[in-house]
């Protein structure tokens, strides 16, 4: 899959495509739907299928300081998008100046002359331009102008409820990574660099790697969690905790994982946790004991659901 990151990466002499526009973040089952359904309109018509996207969110140029918890790292973005068949991922710097572009504008700048748009497909509830005043309806009557089709799909739902970035923030934000990974078809994954931590886990006979993530990470609520760690192309179980040692009056917030039955220095390396299972909150514990004993059952559980 080609990356490219600005309009002026696209190559000069790229042809007709079919586009898709959001934000993505998480690329949840709406998002795969929807982009599944421009990659399956892009081989019926022998087009490749071009993902565009915004960095960062939208929402920060537009209100600062109001930057939405990130559900996937750009990086982590594209890769998922490439699994799902498509050629090019874009990239669009998103500033005050995109912001204040009108729609029409938008839809001839980025979809007509830079990725030649033949088909363009969206959510229904897809607005674009300032002040959101383009919406799916407009885009059709620019599509009839310019030269491309237009499809909206409905947004997916489960038992009444719809998936959408909003919503498995939601569910992070409360630990329940369980609705979490219905709505995103996987486990939700946060990750970042090894660091040094305060050491205690080894002492405590729990060496775990401190992981330390970008900012606006989507870190689910304080407790402690079972998982998986990746490392390179390696997914290993692991015990995760999320806090701030209150046992140890601990005030920074950190992702430790303990990675089971493996004694490696991870120090430096870029890795993810992938959260599965919520086994209970955090707790402060009266003395190191109680808290070494606690450990040894949230390890054996966190055993037992993996193995399931």
């Amino acid at each position: 899959m080609q990356r490219w990151r600005g309009l002026e990466a696209v190559p000069t002499g790229w042809g007709r495509s079919v586009v898709t526009v959001g934000v993505f973040d998480g690329v949840h089952r709406g998002h795969q739907q929807l982009i599944s359904r421009a990659v399956q309109r892009g081989q019926e018509r022998g087009l490749p299928t071009v993902v565009v996207t915004f960095d960062p969110h939208p929402a920060e140029v537009i209100r600062p300081g109001s930057h939405p918890a990130r559900l996937t790292s750009l990086r982590r973005r594209s890769e998922l998008v490439a699994s799902l068949g498509v050629q090019a991922f874009l990239v669009l710097p998103f500033s005050v100046e995109l912001s204040r572009m009108e729609a029409p504008e938008f839809a001839h700048e980025v979809l007509v002359e830079r990725l030649h748009a033949a088909d363009v497909v969206v959510g229904r509830n897809f607005t674009f331009g300032h002040r959101a005043a383009g919406d799916i309806a407009l885009l059709g009557r620019l599509g009839e102008r310019f030269g491309f089709g237009v499809e909206g799909l409905d947004l997916i739902s489960d038992d009444g409820v719809t998936f959408s970035s909003t919503y498995v923030r939601a569910c992070i934000d409360a630990g329940d990574v369980t609705a979490a990974a219905t709505a995103l078809g996987r486990p939700h994954r946060v990750d970042g660099v090894v660091v040094h931590g305060a050491r205690r886990g080894r002492d405590l006979g729990f060496p775990t790697a401190n992981v330390a993530t970008a900012p606006y990470t989507a870190i689910p609520a304080d407790g402690v969690y079972a998982g998986r760690f990746a490392i390179g192309d390696r997914l290993l179980p692991t015990a995760i905790s999320v806090g701030t040692n209150p046992t140890f009056s601990g005030r920074e917030r950190t992702v430790e994982a303990y990675v089971l039955d493996v004694d490696e220095n991870f120090y430096g390396f870029d890795v993810a946790v992938d959260f599965e299972h919520r086994l209970r909150g955090q707790e402060r514990f009266d003395d190191v004991d109680a808290l070494i004993a606690q450990m040894h059952l949230d390890v054996k559980r966190t055993r037992e659901l993996l193995a399931g």
